[in-house]
Parts: C-alpha cells; sequence; structure tokens
C-alpha cells in the first residue's frame, strides 16, 4: 500500500538501460540503437519507477505534431500485471495527444492496443538468412556519404509520413554500419543500411524503385560485413516483391508484429518498401 509508482522522462542513460531491457526480452537491438532513438525526439522516452526501482518503459516518439510512433513497450515480467504498463502507456499517448500515432505490436497484445484506440493495418515479418556472398559489380553503387543529406531524406519521405532527418541523420552514419545507395541515370533509386546488433546484423531501412535495385543493394549490405551472420530484414505482408526477395535467398520468418494505428493508415509507398527501418520508432 505504501508503494510509490511515478512516471518520469528517460535521460540518454536511463535510455540504455531500456536499451539492455529490450535485450533481455530477445528484441536484439542494435548496438548503437541508442544514440540514433534518442536523437528522433529526447521528451519521448518515459520511465516508471516503483519505489526508486525501474520496472517499466515506453518510447512515444513525436516526429511532427500530426504523427508519433510508440514503441519499446516493457514492463519487467515479476511486475505484470499490476497496472504499471496501462499508466505509463497513458503517459506515452497523452504527450502524442492529436497525433495519428503507430506500433508494432507482438500478436499476442493485439486486443491490448485495440483498448488503446490501435487498429490493425497490416502484419509485418521478420526474415532470417545468413550475411557474406559478393557484391554486385554495379557501377551505381554508392556510398551514402557521398550523397547530399536533402536528397536521401526527400527520397525517404515517401516511405514515412513525417520528416524524421533528426533521427536519419545519426541512423545513416551509426558505428558498426554500412550505408549504401543505388544511383541509376542521376537519380538516387534506392538506398539502405545494415547495422550490428547484439546477435548478428539487421537490413532496415531497405526501399528501392524497382526488384532488381533492392536485389542490388541487399547482396551489397550483407556482403559488406563480417561473412556468415545471422542478418535480419523486416517486410511488410504487402509487398510481394519483398516475399519474393526473402524467398529466393532463403530466408525464413522468426517472428511477426501487428502494424497499428490510432487513426487511418499512413499512405506510404509500400511496393518500394521493402525492409522496415525500426519495429521500435517505425
Amino acid at each position: 500500500m505504501n508503494d510509490t509508482y511515478i512516471i518520469k522522462r528517460m535521460t540518454q542513460k536511463e535510455l540504455d538501460f531500456t536499451i539492455e531491457l529490450a535485450a533481455s526480452e530477445g528484441w536484439n537491438p542494435g548496438l548503437h540503437d541508442s544514440d540514433c532513438f534518442y536523437a528522433a525526439d529526447n521528451n519521448g522516452f518515459f520511465l516508471g519507477l516503483l519505489n526508486n526501482e525501474p520496472v517499466a518503459c515506453l518510447s512515444a516518439v513525436k516526429y511532427s505534431n500530426s504523427f508519433g510512433f510508440v514503441g519499446l513497450y516493457i514492463v519487467k515480467k515479476s511486475y505484470r500485471g499490476k497496472g504499471y504498463g496501462s499508466r505509463i502507456m497513458h503517459a506515452g499517448l497523452e504527450y502524442l495527444k492529436g497525433c495519428n500515432i503507430g506500433l508494432d505490436g507482438v500478436l499476442a497484445q493485439l486486443n491490448n492496443y485495440k483498448k488503446y484506440g490501435f487498429q490493425l493495418a497490416y502484419h509485418n515479418i521478420r526474415y532470417q538468412g545468413l550475411t557474406g556472398g559478393k557484391a554486385p559489380n554495379n557501377l551505381g553503387l554508392i556510398k551514402l556519404t557521398e550523397i547530399p543529406f536533402k536528397q536521401i531524406n526527400l527520397y525517404d519521405s515517401a516511405f514515412f509520413p513525417a520528416d524524421r532527418a533528426a533521427f536519419l541523420k545519426l541512423w545513416l552514419t551509426q558505428p558498426d554500419s554500412v550505408a549504401l545507395g543505388v544511383i541509376h541515370e542521376d537519380k538516387l533509386v534506392a538506398y539502405g543500411v545494415i547495422r550490428a546488433c547484439r546477435v548478428g546484423y539487421k537490413i532496415g531501412p531497405l526501399f528501392a524503385d524497382s526488384p532488381i535495385f533492392a536485389e542490388i543493394l541487399f547482396l551489397a549490405l550483407k556482403a559488406n560485413v563480417r561473412a556468415e551472420q545471422p542478418v535480419f530484414l523486416d517486410i511488410m505482408e504487402q509487398n510481394s516483391n519483398a516475399f519474393a526477395l526473402v524467398r529466393r535467398h532463403k530466408m525464413q520468418p522468426v517472428f511477426e508484429t501487428a502494424r497499428m494505428y490510432t487513426q487511418q493508415a499512413p499512405a506510404l509507398d509500400t511496393e518500394r518498401l521493402y525492409g522496415v527501418t525500426s519495429f521500435e520508432l517505425g
């Protein structure tokens, strides 16, 4: 009866704790996710403290006054079912009030998210394969550092419902990662990132104007990191060409999420979206 539960905004050091908690849940975060996530919105990370002990966390990143994204929703196992998660979720949703809010939820929590006003839009599926192989001999392949950031950010805008330049600048240049693009007829036609995670690597995002450019980029990314390591790609169920890509490379499904929104699903260019950037931040 004397327990004190408070919700506060996280410092970046506390976000490091949250990333560790995500790792313990088997979510396999990237080695440098904390810096990139915090840059997206340093007011958008919440910590639930019970008698000064961290027991719950949530990210509620406000990308604009009209769009936000919820993730990293975790309550320590021994404290679940006591309302601590509900209270921190309400704090995050209050911060994002007035926004269309997205999330990638675990399927077992689908009905729980519906109680907060989220509606199912589609599923995202994580596929696992192996790094290595040979990079394509393609003159259009280019490091993203050699392309003006404005050009990349403009290309990115077809795949995300708000400007995310602050996040993207760090995401594209984080340590232990490779960020590549494809230039065709003096135009950016694909870009992607592969980053080191607790286990292996994740590719995300992977955006491309055609299946051919997606293939070139996919092969180049996984060839430019340590070989014979697990590699993961998160695809949208609506993109049949993305399904063809993972099947062609004998990748296996290992995890699935429900992409949900509080309002209508944004009009993203799903045909060119071959890999989701992050389940935590969209």
